[in-house]
Formats: C-alpha cells, sequence, structure tokens
C-alpha cells in the first residue's frame, strides 16, 4: 500500500496510521471502501471529536485474583455525565484488565522510545545473518519488523484482550461513537509482585 493513500485517507479521516493502512488493505486500495470501512468502524466520527477537551472521566483499576497482578487506568472525557455513566466505567475497567493482562509499556506506537528500537535493530540483524537473508531484504523485513515491535508495546495498538478482532483504539473509538463524546486514555501503570 503506498505511503501516499495512507497519508490521504489519514487527511480526510484523521484516523492513525495502522487504521488507515488495515482499512486501505482491505479495500484493496479503493479509496471509499476504505472511508466506508472506517465509518463501519466509528472511526471517523470518534477522530472529529479527539479535539474536544477532556477534562472528567474516572480512574480504574483491576486487581488479578491471584491478587499478584494489578493495573490503574486514568480515562477521560469530555463531561462528567457520561464519566458517571456505567458503560464508560465499565470501559475504563476493560482497559485496566488489558493493561494487567498485556502489559503494554507505551501509550502510542510513537511513544516507544528511539533507544529501545535500536537495541532491537541489532538483535534482528544478528538474527537475520544468521538466518542467512539476502542483505536485500533487511530493509523491508526490518521496517515490517519495528512496525510489529511498536504495535506489541503500544496500549492502543495492541488487540483488545477479551475480543482481539480489534484493538484498544478501535473499542475506544466504538465507544466514542455510542456516547458522542471524546474518550482519551491518560497515565496508566500496572503491578506485578
Amino acid at each position: 500500500m503506498s505511503l501516499a493513500l495512507v497519508k490521504e485517507l489519514r487527511e480526510k479521516t484523521g484516523a492513525g496510521v495502522v487504521d488507515a493502512k488495515k482499512a486501505l488493505d482491505e479495500s484493496g486500495g479503493d479509496m471509499d471502501k476504505a472511508l466506508d470501512i472506517l465509518r463501519k468502524r466509528g472511526q471517523a466520527k470518534a477522530l472529529k471529536k479527539t479535539d474536544r477537551e477532556t477534562r472528567e472521566g474516572v480512574i480504574a483499576m483491576y486487581l488479578h485474583p491471584n491478587k499478584k497482578i494489578g493495573s490503574m487506568v486514568k480515562l477521560f472525557c469530555e463531561t462528567d455525565f457520561v464519566g458517571r455513566n456505567e458503560e464508560f466505567q465499565d470501559l475504563a475497567r476493560d482497559i485496566a484488565m488489558h493493561v494487567a493482562a498485556i502489559d503494554p509499556k507505551v501509550l502510542r506506537t510513537e511513544d516507544v522510545a528511539f533507544e529501545m528500537i535500536e537495541k532491537e535493530k541489532t538483535i534482528w540483524t544478528e538474527q537475520l545473518k544468521a538466518e542467512g537473508k539476502p542483505a536485500a531484504m533487511f530493509e523491508t523485513i526490518m521496517a515490517g519488523k519495528e512496525k510489529k515491535f511498536r504495535e506489541d508495546m503500544a496500549l492502543l495498538a495492541q488487540p483488545f484482550v477479551k475480543d482481539t478482532s480489534k484493538t484498544v483504539q478501535e473499542l475506544i473509538a466504538e465507544s466514542v461513537g455510542k456516547m458522542g463524546e471524546n474518550i482519551v486514555v491518560g497515565d496508566f501503570v500496572r503491578y506485578e509482585l
């Protein structure tokens, strides 16, 4: 998929790079179909609300039944009315459970530290050499490995633990569509004994 198409779709909808690329892949590169896919997922609607200020919300906690893993998540919304809504609070608890189960290190893929990527690239290069991969393929393979690594580390890009057919970001976007307010994950923390 060309970067120009991904960029164009992002500019039209405000969708993230991953969401735009997925929609274009699913549509075979057809821009209109990709727009429809994003609309169906609620991404386009949700992303129109991203400029709205979020000052209300909840802090949700999850404690694993073994009492050895726990997490806390700040989930923000626009109004206290939505913040008190049971569906919003369930979303916050679900995200806290996801954090406890999957242990994301950062919120967004772009938040992964440059140093972490460089360290991994050194390891990947050695692995590719050991596997006998042609040097001409290294750049393409490394780009794919970096993308996957970033997605594995970032909360919003991870497949949601209770429904792996969607990411945490897509789960939030669905809720934005239902509740009509911007919803943003703030800080999160995970504890383990």
